[in-house]
């Protein structure tokens, strides 16, 4: 009998990664069928994409509450395909709260339950991993550490290994890349990451842009790259950026990490992309902002002092974050200067960054979650 498996992913990373595991998933049984809320990466993967995640990828209370019509009907399409059509397994690919609600029916409804990439509770709100155990069959951990912090709540845990480890790298030579994108092979390149999330882009957008300034008017040869993540309409940042024309941003739609590999130094929104930035090994600055009420929330329930991914693997501060009233333009350019004239302050960024690239571990992270789902799809859902 075809096995169908669902999966929810809400945002461009989760995209990127549950299409990797799509792939290893189909070479080891090409009947199993797959459908997805998701964006080009699944398309391409093979999956039939019944809901474009493009509109859903937000942050923050009360950016939530301002989309939350979009989010609930997706949640609740999503539930119907539960419901009435039964697949064997739902895979659940970050983007926290919707796909805890999504467990939730699952669950209600005898479909099994994989979260790969699940929320971090071991971050913000620690009490919720009790609950997970009622919805979860299986998490599949990033990270070595969270494996003791599910098994402690005896919620079934297995540690997959960080996917990033395998993807992340660029598909052709450096040089190659500076002329795909028309850049000049003399001069420095500061590549600005804003996110995958409109709201992001209303908010981070116009801080790297005016970074960018300042850098352009310190160093008149800087060359800057925008990388457009596949959420994102290209037309829609080109107009949001026409008054730093001055700064000749090229704005490229491509693997993230060709673009990361052609940049001296990098200004980035928080999230994925930090991670992403450092195990490219290309030194940067991060930054984040989102409405005030929704930080003073989430702050409250936080319960680490970092937000950059890279510094919270590292386990101490190794870039700066740029947050809330901190993101200040010539903070960040500052930083950025730093980086591009400081040799000594560069490589040692950069070492730090190795260190990290260390600590992620294993290889092989999206076969190993593949081999893992096909396992639950037959039954043997609590192998090791």
């Amino acid at each position: 009998m075809v096995k169908k498996v669902l999966i929810s992913a809400g945002e461009a990373s989760g995209d990127l990664h549950a299409a990797n595991l799509v792939k290893k998933l189909i070479e080891i049984d090409s009947s199993v069928e797959v459908m997805a809320m998701g964006g080009d990466n699944l398309r391409d993967a093979g999956a039939d994409v019944i809901i474009d995640c493009a509109e859903l990828a937000v942050v923050g209370v009360v950016e939530v509450l301002i989309n939350y019509r979009k989010i609930k009907r997706a949640l609740d399409k999503l539930s119907e395909v539960v419901i009435n059509q039964k697949p064997d397994l739902l895979i659940l690919v970050d983007y926290q709260e919707f796909n805890m609600k999504l467990a939730q029916t699952a669950k209600k409804n005898g479909v099994k339950v994989l979260f790969y990439i699940g929320p971090q509770v071991w971050a913000w709100r620690p009490h919720r991993v009790h609950k997970m155990r009622e919805k979860i069959d299986m998490m599949a951990v990033l990270f070595p550490f969270e494996v003791a912090f599910y098994e402690n709540a005896n919620v079934p845990v297995k540690f997959v290994g960080n996917p990033l480890v395998d993807e992340v790298k660029a598909n052709t030579d450096k040089l190659s890349l500076i002329n795909q994108y028309q850049l000049s092979p003399e001069l420095k390149t500061v590549g600005l990451l804003p996110g995958s999330r409109k709201s992001e882009i209303k908010r981070i957008l116009p801080i790297q842009l005016e970074s960018a300034r300042q850098l352009k008017q310190k160093h008149p040869q800087l060359q800057f790259v925008l990388a457009v993540a596949s959420t994102l309409s290209k037309s829609e940042i080109e107009q949001q950026c026409q008054q730093y024309s001055e700064l000749d941003i090229k704005f490229i739609r491509d693997l993230p990490y060709n673009v990361m590999s052609v940049c001296d130094a990098i200004i980035t929104a928080s999230g994925t992309a930090t991670l992403e930035t450092g195990l490219m090994e290309i030194p940067l600055a991060i930054t984040y902002r989102i409405s005030p009420l929704s930080y003073a929330i989430l702050r409250r329930m936080m319960t680490i002092d970092k937000v950059g991914l890279v510094n919270i693997v590292a386990e101490k501060m190794i870039v700066k974050e740029f947050i809330q009233q901190d993101a200040v333009p010539e903070k960040i350019a500052g930083e950025i200067s730093e980086i591009l004239e400081n040799d000594d302050y560069r490589e040692n960024m950069i070492n730090e960054l190795k260190q990290v690239k260390q600590k992620l571990g294993i290889q092989g992270g999206s076969k190993i979650v593949a081999e893992l789902a096909y396992q639950m799809l037959t039954n043997n859902e609590h192998v090791t």
